[in-house]
C-alpha cells in the first residue's frame, strides 16, 4: 500500500485522483485515529491542514499520519504538496520533509512538483504556471504563501538545512535507470535532497518507474499519476475491485457553492456563477469581524432563495480588496474568521437538507469538512482535471473540493446546478 500524506484538503483529492486514474484503488481519510478502520485499497491519502501551519505543528501532524499509515501497512510513503510548491519561506515543505525523512531514515529524496495537466512545469528548476515563471504569476498575490521565486532550489534550500541538487530534463529524459544513478550519486556525496525537472507525462512515468521502491518521495499530482502507472503495471492481471468505479452522481438535486479562494481562476468562477444568474451572498469581514454574526446572515439569506437555485456564498476578494481586509484584520485574523464562518455555514447547509457542497480553496475545504465531521470518502469521477467528487462515506452528502487555481470557468457553476 502507498500511504500518501497531503498538505491540504484539495491537495488530497487531487492526488487520489491521480492515483485512481492510473489505475489503482483509493479513498482519502480527513482524520485518523487508533479507531480508523483502513479501507481496502492500493492508496490511502490523509487529508492534513498542514500547508500554512506553524511549522511545528505541521510536523506535529504530518508524523502523527506517518506513524498511523506505517501501523496500518504503508510501504511507501509520499509526501503531497501543491504543484505550485507554495509555502511560507520557513516552511512547510522542508520541515516536514526533513521530519519524514529523518523519521523513516531514508538517504535520499526527490522534489518532484510539476503537474503538466495542470499547466504547472519545471525546467532547469524553474517553476512555471503555464507560460510564465511562478514568479510572474498570480501566485504572487496568494494571500497566505505568496510565491515570488521560481528557482525552486533556492526556495527549497531556505527551508532546510540539507544540501539540495537538481535532476535537470537532460536527464530525466536519458530514461529512468539515469534517474537511479544520479539517486544513487547524490546519496554517495551526501546531498540528499533532489529537485526533479519535468515537461510532461512521459517524464513523469520515467521518473516514477525510478523511484518506485523508494521508502519516500514527495511531489504534486503529477508524480503521483507517474509513479501511481508504475505501480499498477507491477499489479496488471488482478480482479478489478468494484468501489474503484463508484458513481460520480450527486445524492441531491440542489448545490450549493462556498468559495474562500482567492486565486485568479476562481475569482473568475465566482463572477461567471454571478453572471449565469446565480444568487450570491458575499461574506464581508470588514463589515461584521464576527464568524457567528457572518454565518447567520448568509444561512438567514440563503432560506430566503428559491429550491433549486444553486447559490453562492463567497469570501473571494482580488487582491487590492484582500489587502485592505488583512490591513484592517491581520493576516491570519481574517483568515480565521472567514473560514470559521464557512465551516459554520457547511453545518447549517446540511442540517437543512443540502446533501451537495461545492468548496473552492484548500483552507476553505480544510475549515468545511473540519467542522462537519467527515471522516473520509471514496474518490469518485473528476468534475474537472484533479477536482473528483467525493462520496462521504459516514453522511448522505457528496463534496467537491477545489483547489483555487483548478477547473474551467463554468466549473463552480456546473457542479451546483442549473441557475436560478
Amino acid at each position: 500500500m502507498i500511504g500518501a500524506i497531503a498538505d491540504d484538503f484539495t491537495g488530497a483529492t487531487d492526488v487520489a485522483i491521480a492515483f485512481r486514474r492510473a489505475g489503482l484503488r483509493a479513498a482519502v481519510l480527513f482524520h485518523v485515529d487508533d479507531d480508523t478502520k483502513l479501507p481496502d485499497n492500493d492508496v490511502t491519502v490523509v487529508a492534513l491542514k498542514s500547508r500554512t501551519v506553524p511549522s511545528a505543528d505541521a510536523v506535529e501532524q504530518s508524523l502523527r499520519a506517518l506513524h498511523w499509515l506505517r501501523a496500518t501497512g504503508a510501504e511507501q510513503i509520499f509526501f503531497k504538496y501543491c504543484s505550485t510548491f507554495d509555502s511560507r519561506s520557513d516552511g512547510n515543505i522542508g520541515p516536514v520533509a526533513d521530519a519524514l525523512a529523518g523519521t523513516l531514515g531514508t538517504q535520499r529524496t526527490i522534489f518532484v512538483p510539476a503537474s503538466p495537466e495542470h499547466l504547472r512545469t519545471q525546467y532547469m528548476g524553474h517553476l512555471f504556471v503555464d507560460r510564465v515563471l511562478l514568479s510572474d504569476s498570480p501566485m504572487k498575490h496568494h494571500p497566505l504563501t505568496p510565491m515570488t521565486q521560481s528557482y525552486l532550489p533556492a526556495v527549497l534550500g531556505e527551508q532546510t538545512e540539507h544540501d539540495v541538487g537538481l535532476i535537470d530534463i537532460r536527464d530525466v529524459r536519458r530514461g529512468p535507470r539515469r534517474i537511479t544513478d544520479l539517486l544513487d550519486a547524490a546519496q554517495r556525496s551526501a546531498q540528499p535532497y533532489l529537485l526533479v525537472d519535468a515537461l510532461d507525462a512521459d517524464d513523469l512515468r520515467m521518473i516514477g518507474e525510478a523511484c518506485i521502491d523508494e521508502e519516500f518521495v514527495t511531489g504534486a499530482a503529477g508524480l503521483a499519476g507517474g509513479l501511481g502507472a508504475a505501480h499498477a503495471a507491477r499489479l496488471a492481471g488482478r480482479p478489478q475491485d468494484s468501489h474503484a468505479e463508484t458513481a460520480a452522481h450527486a445524492v441531491g438535486e440542489e448545490g450549493v457553492v462556498l468559495a474562500g479562494s482567492c486565486s485568479a481562476r476562481t475569482l473568475q468562477q465566482v463572477d461567471y456563477m454571478k453572471s449565469a444568474g446565480h444568487p450570491w451572498w458575499r461574506l464581508d469581514a470588514l463589515r461584521s469581524p464576527d464568524a457567528e454574526v457572518l454565518a447567520r446572515d448568509a444561512l438567514e439569506w440563503f432560506d430566503r432563495q428559491s429550491k433549486g437555485s444553486s447559490p453562492l456564498v463567497y469570501s473571494s476578494l482580488p487582491p487590492s480588496d484582500l489587502h485592505r481586509t488583512q490591513d484592517s484584520l491581520g493576516t491570519d485574523n481574517a483568515s480565521k474568521i472567514l473560514e470559521t464562518a464557512m465551516g459554520l455555514i457547511a453545518c447549517g447547509l446540511t442540517e437543512r437538507g443540502i446533501t451537495r457542497l461545492v468548496v473552492a480553496g484548500g483552507e476553505t475545504s480544510g475549515a468545511v469538512v473540519t467542522a462537519l465531521g467527515i471522516s473520509g470518502g471514496v474518490i469518485g469521477e473528476e468534475a474537472a482535471p484533479g477536482v473528483p467528487w467525493i462520496h462521504v462515506t459516514d453522511q448522505r452528502l457528496d463534496l467537491l473540493l477545489k483547489s483555487g487555481n483548478f477547473g474551467d470557468v463554468q466549473l463552480l457553476a456546473r457542479a451546483a446546478g442549473a441557475a436560478a
